[in-house]
């Protein structure tokens, strides 16, 4: 009950973050919360949102407001989805699965990840359609085919395939806390999970969380590093994109353009959209944040691709900053993470909540009824 409370009395996303930060031991919280090297860029991801000024227009009816949102040919309550992230039952245990049913309640997509603790088939029952797939090209192409004729199988009919792991990332954090795959019980993993009890008989009901889709794979890894190495190829060519275009029978998207020659190759390669994104920060530590490479990849495409954005978004006002800067819809990561840290599922509910709060509230205070006619004439010129 007090933990309820708690989570009622959470304002923003940065609240549901103070308290799984309280609820989480330090090494899985940074598995999910850290960024690359100084993490200048995760820090750079939210900042920069910030700087998007908005003005806004007065005496026009706002008494309802329209937050829905059509891509590739769906209807989505709201023009959000939740980005896919790799080991996130370390973070909370059965995070991926609380996750993909709040997506299909809220009706918006979610995006699972090839790197996720939960196998893609059993997201993609719990998503029950609103289930995306999230692709790492293996340096083994067989390993690559049987994801992908997995995803077929299980239903999924919109591929995301991850074009900005050539190397994985230098996450400090995790170098730190000597984190492992599986976990290994040090005593200062043992000290942490002795303080973090809730979390440790949770994940203890659970059992141990691994990368589900290469279990057969990673029987010899012995750290995160060495299952990103499995995962991810530095030699994924444009080539090879534009035989997965092939493949696909499917919408096709590329996730991690930030140039907008990239973006333009492709649409001329025959892909049906891009996702705007630095991974969160998470791999490479210098850069352009997502939100400042945007304009010019939307001016680049126009309307010939679907453009999406992810990494940065905390605000329901980021979601509008987007739309204003040329993306179609966002997808959010950490933010929905961290209400499932603060409070499984009552707390994941709680972060779709704010967000969705938020956004109904800036569009009111924006003097736009419907996030659909948002546009660039809504930014400030200051």
């Amino acid at each position: 009950m007090v933990h309820l409370m708690r989570l009622a009395r959470a304002a923003s996303i940065a609240d549901l973050r103070a308290l799984a930060r309280r609820r989480i031991p330090r090494f899985a919280f940074d598995l999910v919360d850290g960024g690359a090297e100084d993490e200048r860029n995760l820090r750079r991801n939210v900042e920069a949102f910030g700087e998007v000024e908005l003005t806004p227009r007065y005496m026009i009816d706002v008494g309802a407001v329209e937050t829905g949102v059509t891509v590739f040919g769906r209807d989505y309550a709201l023009p959000l989805g939740m980005a896919p992230i790799g080991m996130l039952n370390a973070f909370w245990p059965e995070a991926d699965v609380i996750l993909a049913r709040l997506c299909k309640r809220e009706n918006i997509p979610y995006v699972a990840s090839s790197a996720a603790s939960t196998t893609l088939e059993k997201l993609a029952e719990a998503a029950d359609g609103n289930g995306w797939f999230q692709l790492y090209v293996s340096g083994d192409t067989d390993v690559t085919e049987s994801l992908v004729s997995r995803a077929e199988a299980a239903g999924y009919d919109v591929l995301m395939v991850t074009a900005d792991v050539p190397a994985a990332g230098k996450r400090d954090r995790d170098i730190r806390n000597q984190l492992s795959v599986p976990f290994r019980f040090t005593p200062g993993v043992l000290a942490q999970l002795a303080a973090k009890p809730v979390w440790s008989l949770a994940s203890l009901r659970n059992g141990t969380p691994n990368v589900a889709n290469y279990a057969d794979l990673l029987s010899s890894a012995t750290s995160y590093a060495d299952v990103q190495k499995t995962l991810i190829t530095p030699r994924f060519t444009w080539a090879d994109l534009e035989r997965l275009r092939e493949r696909w029978k499917g919408r096709l998207l590329v996730k991690g353009i930030l140039h907008p020659d990239d973006a333009d190759r492709c649409a001329r390669i025959g892909c049906d959209g891009i996702v705007v994104s630095n991974h969160g920060g998470r791999q490479v530590a210098f850069g352009p944040a997502s939100v400042e490479a945007l304009p010019a990849i939307a001016e680049a495409v126009k309307d010939r691709l679907t453009v999406l954005l992810d990494s940065g978004i905390r605000r329901g006002s980021d979601v509008i900053r987007a739309k204003a800067l040329g993306a179609d819809l966002v997808l959010a990561g950490r933010a929905l993470a961290f209400g499932v840290g603060a409070g499984g599922e009552a707390g994941a509910q709680r972060s779709i909540d704010i967000l969705k709060l938020e956004l109904v509230r800036a569009l009111g205070q924006l003097g736009t009824p419907s996030y659909a006619t948002i546009d660039a004439t809504v930014l400030s010129h200051r």
